[in-house]
């Protein structure tokens, strides 16, 4: 099931498999993608935060960080997209488009199973950092 919506940066694709996102967007299957919730409780389930940037995670907004365990993890605190987040608790999330192109709505609504939301843009993606124990490093 392929979700297209607009997330809390650009439009995006939401889904609880990544394959079937790296397939619609004509990529390796085996690409990772981020993961996208709406609660700490659930990010506390997917990984463990150095206890350096707890506070840096809980803080920040439309960031995405990298935790040592290779999982890309995005908190979305505020809005519908929030709220569509609780509903499934998380979603691995990429923006609506095919690999390396940019945003084209009437592609993006033919290879979405359902559409959540009526009115899209593109914008910036979120800002992404990577942290291991000790460092902490912006990768966008």
């Amino acid at each position: 099931m392929i979700y297209l919506a607009q997330t809390d940066t650009t439009a995006g694709f939401l889904s609880k498999d990544y394959r079937e996102l790296n397939r619609v967007k004509e990529r390796k299957l085996d690409q990772p993608c981020l993961i996208a919730t709406a609660k700490f409780a659930t990010l506390q389930n997917l990984t463990r935060v150095p206890n350096k940037f707890k506070n840096m995670v809980r803080r920040s907004k439309k960031t995405t960080f990298l935790y040592p365990n290779l999982k890309a993890i995005r908190v979305v605190k505020d809005g519908e997209h929030a709220k569509f987040l609780d509903m499934h608790s998380w979603l691995y999330s990429t923006s609506a488009n095919r690999h390396g192109e940019n945003f084209d709505e009437i592609w993006a609504r033919n290879v979405a199973d359902i559409v959540v939301d009526e009115r899209f843009y593109q914008a910036k993606g979120s800002k992404i950092y990577k942290i291991s124990k000790t460092n902490i490093k912006r990768i966008r």
